[in-house]
Order: C-alpha cells, then sequence, then structure tokens
C-alpha cells in the first residue's frame, strides 16, 4: 500500500463524519485551514485565523472584527470514544494467564476487535477526550467573506485526548485486542510525578507498522486524532424569484468537507470503474455517524 494514511483517513471519515489525523502527536487547534494532501489524506495547515497574520485580511472586511473575543471553546471531558469502519465488529475481551500484565483486569478501557478477511478496516480508540471548538454563532459568517479562504479548508472543531491508539487491518481477518492499563510508578524513580500519579500505558496483542499508540503519563490533552473540517458553501444564484430554497445564515455558509479523491479500493488506490468526472468533494451523501462509548455581517458572493 503506497499510503496507509488515505485509506485509514478515508474509512474513518465515512464513519465519523469527522477527518483523522495519521499522527496525532502533530496539532491541529480550531481556526487552522489549509488543503488535503489527495496522495496521502493529510491536512496541511497554511495558517490560523487567530494568528496576528491573519488580522489584516480580517479587517479589509470587518475592522471591527477581534476575533481574540470568540476563542475556542473547550468541553467537559468525555467518555472514552471509539470509532470503527464498516465490518469492524467488537467481541468480548478474553484474556488468560498467558497474559501477564498487572492491572488488566481492572483496565475500563479494553477490548477485542475483528477484523473482516479480504478487506480494510480502521479502528481509532480515544481516551477521556475533550472537544475544543470556534463558538457557534460567532465568527463563521464573517469569515465566509474572506477572500483568502477561499478553496482553503477550515478546521471548526477537534478532538483531543490524553491517550489514543489507532489501527488500519492488513485484510487477513485479524483480532486485535487493546487495554490502557494503570501503572503505579516507584517513589524513588526519578520520573515519578508529585504525588505519584498512576500513569496509563497501552497492552496490545500485536505489533504491526498499522498500529499506533501513545499516552501522555502526566494526562496531558496533547493528542488531536480527530477533527471537523469544513469548507465555504458554493452559493449559486436563485433561478426564480420563487424558489424554495432559502439561502444560508449564519454557520450554515460552511459545509463538511468530504474525500477529494475518488472511492479507494481496499489497497487505498483510487478506483477506476467510478466516473473520473465526478467531484467528491461536493457529494452530498450523507455520512452515518457511529460511536461507542465505553461506558456580524451578512455574507456576500466574495468567494
Amino acid at each position: 500500500m503506497k499510503y496507509a494514511s488515505r485509506k485509514y483517513v478515508d474509512l474513518i471519515r465515512q464513519t465519523s463524519a469527522k477527518w483523522a489525523n495519521w499522527d496525532p502527536p502533530i496539532p491541529v487547534q480550531p481556526g487552522d485551514y489549509g488543503t488535503i494532501d489527495k496522495e496521502t489524506g493529510e491536512f496541511l495547515k497554511e495558517g490560523n485565523i487567530y494568528d496576528p497574520d491573519f488580522a489584516p485580511h480580517l479587517a479589509t472586511k470587518f475592522p471591527n472584527l477581534d476575533l481574540s473575543k470568540h476563542k475556542p471553546v473547550t468541553a467537559e471531558e468525555e467518555s472514552d470514544f471509539i470509532v470503527s469502519s464498516t465490518g469492524v465488529r467488537r467481541t468480548d475481551f478474553k484474556f488468560g494467564p498467558d497474559i501477564g500484565i498487572a492491572g488488566i483486569a481492572s483496565a475500563s478501557l479494553k477490548g477485542e476487535w475483528q477484523f473482516q478477511e479480504g478487506r480494510r478496516g480502521a479502528l481509532l480508540v480515544m481516551h477521556a477526550p475533550r472537544q475544543t471548538y470556534i463558538p457557534p454563532g460567532t465568527i463563521l459568517e464573517p469569515l465566509y467573506n474572506i477572500p483568502l479562504l477561499k478553496d482553503k479548508y477550515l478546521v471548526t472543531s477537534v478532538f483531543s485526548c490524553p491517550a489514543y491508539s489507532l489501527y488500519l487491518s492488513n485484510k487477513s481477518s485479524e483480532k486485535v485486542a487493546l487495554a490502557l492499563v494503570g501503572s503505579v510508578p516507584l517513589p524513588s524513580a526519578p520520573a515519578v510525578s508529585a504525588g505519584g500519579e498512576i500513569s496509563l500505558e497501552w497492552w496490545t496483542n500485536t505489533q504491526t507498522s498499522f498500529l499506533r499508540k501513545a499516552s501522555h503519563k502526566t494526562g496531558s490533552y496533547c493528542y488531536t486524532p480527530l477533527f471537523k473540517l469544513q469548507r465555504k458553501l458554493p452559493l449559486t444564484r436563485r433561478l426564480f424569484r420563487d424558489s424554495p430554497v432559502p439561502p444560508p445564515e449564519g454557520d450554515d455558509f460552511w459545509t463538511d468537507v468530504h474525500q477529494p479523491w475518488e472511492p479507494l479500493d481496499e489497497d487505498g488506490d483510487e478506483d477506476p470503474v467510478y466516473d473520473e468526472d465526478v467531484d467528491f468533494d461536493q457529494d452530498p451523501t450523507m455520512i452515518n455517524a457511529t460511536n461507542q462509548q465505553s461506558g456580524g455581517g451578512g455574507a456576500d458572493d466574495d468567494f
């Protein structure tokens, strides 16, 4: 497979209607804007609307709009969040005496997933994520009028967490077991933080190049495995005055981003049987989202 990242991103997007970060330690923040690499599926940041460099572009249209008064909002911590693609089935987590890992029986986040033979599957597990987002009904409508954002994708919310695990299957009908296990460091160890807090580490029964996992020892929310990406809604002028389609308002000037590539086969290559003239970036196909829990002024037509 040339780019496993694109296949993983594509599968997670189909299930969650959000974009996956193949490298969660690389930060993604609300207000980031840029493009998508059509080969790798990765988001290519070009700037952030809250950076000083963006202020002159905003001032040309809205000189009195202060984005510092509308900074991203962080929601409360959520339950463990699991996203799996179609065909991936969660099964009972079973462990025997051969698994000599202390604390695995009491781990609150653990599971086993069965993947289909001959079909790629994707899995993302986030521990206690928090969502940070651009406050709704505030700045998205004015931002629609900024020429710099023409043909750019805007990150409007992100999920961050202190521990994550992601996996892309190899089509061999494998079973993957994961558990987030707490370990108590020795008091004499130099890395022990004040109070000797319990650190979390991942245990798994598999080691492949398409398995990625990490956990921060002090619980910092430093990983961003998932984010929402939006683009300007293409506006078309009404042909008749009595057109039943109402004009968009507020945040509705922005719409979700669809994949900028043709459908992918099981090895992540664009499938040639599909019409190459189809614009998948504007495909209005509805996406079914599933998640499993363990436990100012009007916009104008200046694109």
